[in-house]
């Protein structure tokens, strides 16, 4: 029997994809489906690549074409099938070997299989990917958590199939145990901010200023080539470009409102309340997800309550302008809040994330690549314990000049009654952080008057309380 050099589990798009991006760099890929059928059909379309493809019909037969030191790579669905086949591939694989769980699973269960496995199991690594199957076959961003000398052993094949920034790969080994699933999360969360506000302008021009879909495509080419150049912004263009010849419109027209969701962004969410980090564009672009799904609720609401009378519109290029700043504005926050719940977690769990480096591996693959990662790079790079990204000089100089056309584009959707949550949470996040004296000891007044739960003074020691019973 042939001998792989790795081999892949679960032949899904994410799958096949990746296993042939491996086979194309010239290494010999084993491949193994539950389904042998589907194990059989990725052989015979492997194409060119069918040399460097051993597939087998059996698990046991998958274990044994592989090289010693074994490598395999899962791509299963998240959860009880990670679980069943870790299992599965324990009681056929030695100390030595290393299973890579490259799907999107959830770091907490990582960490609990990082804690479980026994001894003399076979090594672990939780392998973030980015880049949809798109990247998976030409190159993805790549989030490695595990030991750093299981790291060493897979880091040829991972370097050799990652995407390319100017000649860097964009994959790096980034902590132990949980932390590749953990960067990951953040990563897909920053994600769901970003397409949110992206989604939000786009409402704006086409609900407020009645532009239709080709000429808002229009903007968003030209916003490619300036600080919003990025892959979202390039594939947003394209999209909304794109004609339908069956229903004579832009393709989107027809498309209906209601986004899905994998979990990763929920987890992003709850990982940022777990490490008491603020993530509130974040939040609110998983709730508009969550309430885009409420559709018929929504109708009726529009049916009970009608929409808004337009009260105020900008003409001309002003307005289109303020959008882009509003959008970069906006994305500032998302990112912010972002690497400061990694800046946390990476205390909370001893994992020395390197910020700058994470920044780094975004640059090419993943979904969020842009070049503002380039400066989010050099910021952390320069100063690596910047509490906060707006905290940065050049992102600080970023803020003072969009902060102005984020309050008009805010304040002017909202008093049309124009949806943009992730936008507005922009600004109460930034209206809080930089203001010295905010409103929370009303809070604790409220929370020591009710449960005596005590406060700190500004002008006395330790903790107090109010003489509320006297």
């Amino acid at each position: 029997m042939a001998q792989a050099d790795i081999g892949v589990i679960g032949l899904g798009v994410m799958g096949a994809n990746l296993a042939l991006n491996i086979a194309d760099n010239g290494y010999t890929v084993a491949v193994y489906n539950r389904t042998a059928a589907r194990t059989e059909a990725f052989a015979a379309e492997a194409g060119r690549l069918a040399d460097r493809v051993v597939a087998s019909a059996t698990l046991e037969d998958f274990v044994a074409s592989l090289k010693s030191p074994r490598s395999v790579i899962i791509m299963v669905k998240a959860g009880d099938a990670v679980d069943e086949q870790v299992s599965a591939l324990n009681a056929l694989m030695e100390d030595g070997d290393i299973i890579i769980d490259a799907g999107n699973a959830n770091f907490r269960d990582t960490m609990r299989r990082f804690e479980q496995r026994a001894q003399t199991a076979p090594g672990l690594i939780g392998m973030g990917v980015s880049g949809g199957a798109e990247g998976a076959r030409h190159g993805p961003s790549i989030m490695v958590g595990g030991a750093q000398d299981d790291w060493r052993r897979i880091e040829p094949v991972v370097t050799a199939i990652a995407a390319k920034y100017k000649g860097e790969p964009c994959a790096a080994w980034l902590g132990e145990n949980g932390a590749g699933h953990f960067v990951k999360t953040i990563h897909n969360g920053i994600e769901y901010a970003d397409m949110q506000m992206i989604a939000e302008v786009y409402g704006v021009m086409r609900d407020h200023l009645n532009m239709d879909a080709p000429s808002i495509a229009s903007v968003f080419s030209v916003w490619a080539s300036g600080p919003l150049d990025s892959y979202l912004i390039d594939i947003t263009a394209e999209v909304l470009k794109t004609h339908d010849a069956s229903a004579g419109v832009a393709i989107v027209d027809v498309i209906v409102d209601a986004a899905g969701q994998k979990g990763t962004g929920r987890w992003s969410v709850i990982e940022s309340q777990m490490m008491g980090v603020p993530a509130t564009s974040i939040e609110a672009a998983v709730a508009a997800r969550s309430l885009s799904a409420m559709r018929e609720e929504r109708k009726a609401a529009q049916d009970r309550f009608g929409l808004p009378p337009m009260v105020e519109r900008r003409e001309g290029n002003a307005i289109i302008s303020d959008l882009e700043n509003a959008l970069l504005a906006g994305k500032i926050a998302a990112y912010a809040q972002g690497f400061a719940v990694m800046a946390a977690a990476s205390k909370e769990f001893g994992w020395g994330l390197p910020l700058a480096t994470i920044a780094r591996i975004w640059r090419a693959g993943c979904i969020i690549r842009s070049r503002f990662l380039d400066e989010i790079a050099t910021a952390f790079t320069e100063n690596p314990e910047a509490p906060n990204l707006a905290m940065t000089p050049e992102f600080a100089a970023m803020l003072e000049k969009t902060d102005a056309p984020l309050r008009r584009i805010v304040s002017e959707a909202v008093l049309n009654g124009l949806p943009v949550p992730a936008l507005a949470s922009a600004v109460g996040y930034f209206d809080t952080y930089r203001r010295a004296r905010g409103t929370a000891n009303l809070i604790q007044a409220q929370r020591d008057f009710f449960g005596a739960h005590g406060f700190a003074r500004s002008d006395m020691e330790g903790e107090q309380h109010g003489p509320w019973g006297e």
